[in-house]
Order: C-alpha cells, then sequence, then structure tokens
C-alpha cells in the first residue's frame, strides 16, 4: 500500500470512528432526557390522577419501572445501549423496541413514537384526557 492509499485508510477509518462515537454519545444523552423526563412526569402522575395506592415509580441504572397496579401490572422502559434504542415492556401492548429518527423515538414496525403510545395507554388505564407525554429532544 503506498503512501496516499495509508492516508485514506487512516482517514476513512477515523471518520468511520468519530462518527459512530458521535452517534453513541447522541444517543445517550437523548435517552437519558428521555428517562428522565418519563421518571419525572410519572413520579408526578398522582398529582394529575386517582393512582392505585400501589403505584411506584422507580428509575435505577437506566431502568424505568411503573407499576400502574397489581390487575394492569407494571412497564419497564430501559436504555439498550449496544443496538442504540430505548425498549418498552407495556402490560397494554408488550415489548417494543425504539429507535432515535428525526428527533423522535420511533417504533420501527408502525411508526408509532413512545410518547404517542404512552400517551394513549396511559389515558385508557387512567381514564383522563389530561395525560400527554411530550417527548421534546430538539
Amino acid at each position: 500500500m503506498n503512501g496516499n492509499a495509508k492516508l485514506l485508510s487512516l482517514n476513512q477509518n477515523f471518520s468511520t470512528s468519530a462518527t459512530a462515537t458521535t452517534a453513541a454519545l447522541t444517543y445517550e444523552r437523548k435517552a437519558k432526557e428521555t428517562l428522565h423526563y418519563l421518571n419525572d412526569y410519572l413520579d408526578s402522575l398522582p398529582d394529575l390522577v386517582d393512582c392505585d395506592e400501589n403505584y411506584d415509580v422507580d428509575y435505577s441504572a437506566g431502568v424505568l419501572s411503573v407499576c400502574i397496579s397489581p390487575t394492569i401490572g407494571t412497564y419497564v422502559i430501559n436504555m439498550q445501549t449496544p443496538s442504540r434504542q430505548i425498549w418498552l415492556s407495556s402490560p397494554i401492548s408488550g415489548p417494543k423496541r425504539y429507535d432515535y429518527l428525526n428527533g423522535r423515538w420511533t417504533y420501527y414496525k408502525d411508526g408509532v413514537t413512545l410518547d404517542t403510545l404512552l400517551t394513549a395507554e396511559f389515558r385508557q388505564i387512567f381514564n383522563c384526557d389530561k395525560i400527554t407525554f411530550e417527548i421534546n429532544l430538539s
């Protein structure tokens, strides 16, 4: 390999590595912002609606657990750093994996965003149209 080819190869590797690092840092920042927002919103939900006495929100090590009630179940929302996704386990709709696309966490199979799904499900659970998850990451 001549000198120019080595330099080109080095530049391509650095560019790819720098792009991957930037993407990883962006993912981590956006995922943490999202989980912090959801934690705060869900923690304040009893101020907006009547919750079961067992309603509980716990956020630790990138995992957010929300026990709605013994009959409804628990939501688990967590970071999946290797795949750069946020994973949701919903007692209503089941498991979903969200990718960060165009400033929104979007489920690739149906195009529905995380905040849209959570708004619909929590409005259904609590029979309250005041519930609105608006994840603004711009």
